[in-house]
């Protein structure tokens, strides 16, 4: 048997963080950070990408300041030949980049329906494709797609939001088995209700709120903070027989039927 080692050590990685600027995103990139990763957080606003990057260079750890927009290949491709110029390699891909609107499916506008989709699943397509040379010469390259708990149950009137990430989690379990020769893992988060600044007006003193409360086991909502151990063990070498999964921090609400 080989020795045991602490599987969860990430020094000297590089991760970039797409979506890494803001609510789940930001979290995820100053975690990534403290266990040790250095981390470019990337995303459409050059103020945010530069307060992260700071934050993360406090820690003791490198970054990048670049910003990218999802919805263009070329943004992506500059992207990663930055950070490949500054650090030689990339270890870790996470797309944490999505949007959401809410409104009656029958009144949805194609062109919002199209754009979300763009946006969510789209531009993790774009990404894990410009990023697949540089995770496969890592050898032990790590793609962690953010899905939803609309990857496997509906929620009233977010139509398009629902559409993409259930397709999100598809794309991750179709990458995996194509990706695992080039010895990539790409996995999923699945998060439940995390209150951030793209859904906190659906939720906040809401009926809606209430409701995902009343489903919810803990009876709270979870905190950004509580979604980085599942990043740091789908990023490190104890995920390194782990692919096409999608691990649920939702406080129990796809496990519970009545709570009462």
């Amino acid at each position: 048997m080989s020795e045991i080692q602490t599987p969860i050590d990430l020094r000297d990685r590089v991760a970039v963080v797409i979506g890494g600027t803001s609510g789940l995103g930001k979290a995820l990139a100053l975690g990534l950070a403290a266990a040790g990763a250095n981390v470019v957080p990337a995303g459409r606003r050059d103020g945010h990408v530069s307060e992260v990057a700071a934050e993360i260079e406090a820690l003791g750890r490198k970054s990048l300041r670049k910003t990218v927009d999802v919805q263009s290949r070329a943004s992506i491709d500059t992207l990663r030949d930055a950070v490949l110029a500054e650090f030689s390699s990339i270890d870790i891909l996470v797309n944490a980049a999505g949007q959401t609107f809410r409104k009656p499916t029958k009144d949805v506008p194609e062109q919002d329906f199209s754009k979300l989709i763009d946006i969510n699943l789209t531009g993790i397509l774009r990404a894990c494709q410009s990023f697949h040379e540089p995770l496969k010469a890592s050898e032990r390259g790590r793609v962690i797609n953010i899905a939803s708990l609309s990857s496997f149950v509906s929620l009233n009137e977010v139509a398009a939001y629902a559409a993409s990430k259930a397709a999100v989690l598809s794309l991750t379990k179709t990458l995996a088995i194509e990706w695992a020769k080039d010895g990539i893992s790409v996995n999923a988060i699945g998060p439940g209700v995390f209150p951030t600044e793209l859904n906190a007006s659906l939720l906040n003193g809401t009926e809606r709120g209430r409701e995902f409360l009343l489903r919810t086991p803990m009876k709270r909502f979870g905190r950004p903070e509580e979604l980085v151990g599942a990043c740091l063990l789908l990023a490190s070498d104890g995920a390194s027989f782990l692919t096409g999964q999608c691990i649920v921090v939702d406080g129990g609400f796809l496990a519970s039927g009545v709570n009462s």
